[in-house]
Formats: C-alpha cells, sequence, structure tokens
C-alpha cells in the first residue's frame, strides 16, 4: 500500500532538542493565530458595543466550524508524509500533498457556493438576538470567499509539517495573520467598515498565505515534482486517504458540536454573557496553540517513527512531548490567573463584559492544565493515523458535555456551561491515554 509503514525499520533518536526544534518555531508561528480572534474582538471592542461583539463571536465561530470541519486536510496530510518521511518514500510524499490540494479547492469551491444558503438557517440555531445575527451575517458572508484559501493552507501546512519542516511553517503562519491583524486595524478604525472589515482582512490574509506556501513547496521540490499518475491516483492508497481524512472529518464535526453548542448556550443568556465567554475562549484558544506547538512535534515524530516501524523512537516521542506539554500547561494556567483582569480590561471597554469575565475567568484560566493530555495525544494519534480510535473518542467527550451542562447549567448558570466544557477536555485526555497501549502494541505487532 502506498505510504504505508516500510518493512524494514529505520532508526532514529528523539531527543529533547529534537521535539522542542520542531515545537519551538511552531508555537511561535501558531501563537499569532490566536492573536487575530484577540485583535478582531480587542478592535470591534473599542466601538463599545456588545451586540457587535456578539457578532464577531458568532459569525467567526460558524466559519471556524465551516472551515475547521474540513481540518483533516492539515491532519492527515501531516500524518501521512511523516509516515512517508519516516519510510523514506519520496514519491509518496509528494502524491499525499497533491492529493490534499485537489481535495482542498474541490472542497473550498462547494463551500462558496452552498455557505450563503446554508447562513441564514445556521444563524437562527446560533440563537442570537437580531442585532447580534445581523453583525454575523455580514462577517460570515464575506469570510466564506477564503474558503478555498483556507482549505489549500491546511494541504500546505499539513504538508510542510509532516516533513518536518516547522520553520517555513512558522513563517508562512506568522506572514498570514500578521497581514490579518494589520488590515483587520486599518479596515475597521480605518476605514470605518466595522465587522466587514474584520472579515475582508482575514480573506486578504488567507490568500496571500496560500501563494506564498505553493512557491515554498516549489522551492522545496524543484524539479523533482513529478508524480506517476498511477502513483497519484493509486486506488488503494486513495482509498486509505480518504478512509483516514473521514474519520478525522467525522472527528471534528464531534469536536466542533461541542464549542458550537458552548456558543450557542452562551448566546441563549444575554449578549453580555456571550462576549464574555467568547472573549475568555481566547484565551483558551491562545493556550491550546501553545500547546499545539508540542502536539505538532508529536505528530511529525509519532507519524515518523511509525512509517520507519522503530517503537523506540515513538515511545520516546510520547513520554518527550508529555513533558512538555505537562510543563507549558501548567505555565499557561498560572500566567492566565495572574495577567487575566489585566487582559480583559485591554480587549474590551464594555462595562458588562468586563465584570463577568472576571467572574468566569477561573474556568478560562483551568482550560491549558485540563487540556494537555488531549492536545498532546490528539498530536500522537494524527502522526500515527489512529484516525478510527480519535473519532469514537471525541463522540465520546461530546456526550459528557452535552450531559454535564444540561445536568448543571439549571443549577450553576454560566458556571455549569464551563464545567460541561472541563468534563468535555478531560474526558477526551483520559480516554486517549488508557487506549494508547493497546493501539501501540497492535502497530508494532
Amino acid at each position: 500500500m502506498d505510504i504505508a509503514p516500510s518493512e524494514n525499520k529505520r532508526s532514529f533518536s528523539v531527543t529533547h532538542k529534537l521535539v522542542l526544534g520542531i515545537a519551538v518555531p511552531m508555537t511561535l508561528g501558531l501563537i499569532t493565530v490566536p492573536l487575530v480572534g484577540i485583535v478582531d474582538m480587542a478592535v470591534i471592542g473599542q466601538l463599545g458595543s456588545a451586540s457587535l461583539m456578539g457578532g464577531i463571536a458568532i459569525g467567526s465561530s460558524l466559519f471556524d466550524i465551516v472551515a475547521s470541519s474540513f481540518n483533516f486536510l492539515r491532519m492527515g496530510t501531516t500524518g501521512l508524509t511523516a509516515q512517508a518521511l519516516g519510510a523514506g518514500d519520496t514519491i509518496s510524499q509528494r502524491a499525499v500533498a497533491y492529493r490534499a490540494l485537489m481535495i482542498a479547492l474541490l472542497l473550498g469551491l462547494m463551500t462558496i457556493v452552498i455557505g450563503p444558503l446554508v447562513t441564514p438557517w445556521a444563524l437562527a440555531a446560533m440563537g442570537g438576538s437580531d442585532a447580534v445575527n445581523e453583525a454575523a451575517q455580514t462577517y460570515l458572508l464575506i469570510r466564506l470567499f477564503a474558503m478555498p484559501f483556507s482549505l489549500g493552507n491546511f494541504a500546505i501546512f499539513g504538508w510542510l509539517f509532516g516533513l518536518g519542516k516547522s520553520r517555513k511553517g512558522m513563517a508562512l503562519l506568522i506572514l498570514q495573520n500578521s497581514i490579518n491583524v494589520i488590515l483587520t486595524v486599518w479596515f475597521v478604525l480605518g476605514l470605518d467598515l466595522g465587522v466587514a472589515g474584520a472579515a475582508f482582512g482575514s480573506v486578504a490574509a488567507e490568500a496571500v498565505a496560500t501563494f506564498v506556501g505553493l512557491g515554498m513547496m516549489a522551492h522545496h521540490l524543484r524539479a523533482d515534482w513529478r508524480v506517476p499518475l498511477p502513483r497519484l491516483f493509486h486506488k488503494e492508497a486513495f482509498a486509505r486517504f480518504l478512509a483516514v481524512n473521514s474519520d478525522i472529518f467525522i472527528r471534528s464535526m464531534v469536536m466542533l458540536f461541542s464549542f458550537t453548542l458552548f456558543t450557542a448556550l452562551s448566546a441563549r443568556q444575554t449578549d453580555a454573557i456571550l462576549a464574555a465567554n467568547e472573549l475568555l475562549m481566547k484565551f483558551f484558544m491562545f493556550g491550546g496553540f501553545f500547546l499545539d506547538g508540542i502536539a505538532t512535534a508529536a505528530e511529525q515524530l509519532g507519524g515518523r517513527a511509525i512509517g520507519a516501524r522503530y517503537r523506540p523512537a515513538f515511545e520516546r516521542t510520547v513520554k518527550l512531548t508529555l513533558v512538555w506539554g505537562l510543563g507549558l500547561g501548567i505555565g499557561l494556567s498560572l500566567i492566565m490567573l495572574l495577567l487575566g483582569p489585566m487582559i480583559i480590561d485591554a480587549l474590551t471597554t464594555a462595562p458588562a463584559v468586563r465584570e463577568l469575565a472576571r467572574v468566569y475567568l477561573f474556568w478560562a484560566a483551568l482550560t491549558p492544565f485540563i487540556a494537555t493530555f488531549a492536545f498532546q495525544l490528539d498530536g500522537i494519534y494524527v502522526g500515527a493515523t489512529w484516525s478510527s480510535t480519535m473519532r469514537n473518542v471525541s463522540i465520546l467527550a461530546t456526550s459528557v458535555f452535552f450531559v454535564v451542562q444540561y445536568v448543571a447549567m439549571p443549577h450553576l448558570g454560566n458556571h455549569g456551561l464551563w464545567l460541561g466544557l472541563m468534563c468535555f477536555l478531560a474526558a477526551r485526555g483520559i480516554s486517549l491515554g488508557l487506549m494508547l497501549p493497546r493501539r501501540m502494541a497492535r502497530t508494532f505487532s
């Protein structure tokens, strides 16, 4: 089978230096991703309207549902590319990239056509006020034009990550998000375009990143870019590509249901609670992208070990990424507790939103620590392409979230909603950890 693990072992050493060599550049790049959302909230927050902040929250949340549901292009491409690297199969490395880019273009164009048709239904399901929905619709209909670029970037980033090209990935992420921030500030505050300005900034940044990323791929491949058509469209290889990505797609959709439910249940309370919760979710995203640097190292090194059929490297990857992940998670939680009030004041001028965000700050500060195992083990499973287990665990964790919030919210209100989210994160990490020994035994048998 194309890009399957090689029959012969190809040993390599996994060290702290190797893990950090992948994780640190990726962390520096990924940390700019939540800054885009923070800047969006902060810029709109300067307008002093909770409804506009809520509109950005719901509009960006719905776009993330659409875009992130296709995040399998990034994850599946990373795992399969890393395994091809471990097996020493350069043709398969290129074939994985080309398959991902073809699917990205097709899905992106389909989304542009279908998106406007389902937008009114999606906004109604979110339950926001009329003012919030009006702002969200303006934002969302513009952002949809970024979909071909967003999905193309998933494929490009996945391929770079799979090859361990973390510095190139870092440079591309920083470029994309820097452009996004600059244009958003200019369009919203300089040209007074409101939520439309934030959307236009994101579309332009995604497009620039796609073309620069394709240039990076061409530079890496140079003359060695060809893939024989029988290999590119190999039935068994394509079937594996689609099977892995289908499982990750279901996993992503189920997980996004939880985060969408969180936003929808926030909106059904008050506009101020919605704005406060979404502001605090930026804390979670900020911490998550730190942890994603470690998860990226786990993906690349774990997948490489699977392709090389070398269990010691895989076990060492699990151990070292967990150590660094826990250290980061604890440190981030402490920083958020200490600096949280100051950050809240910097992000919004709305008094009601500031007050509520302080009340629920401790929940947001707990998320990096609680989510450490989920992020780190997700990286291990992505690299190993154990996609069916990831799918099943996500369904279980989402069920836990639904039950906990259903029971707790009538008694604890918004605290019950945050409790449900904590249980969701914990359930993912615990379940993946319990299943790890069995999956390792089967893979390396």
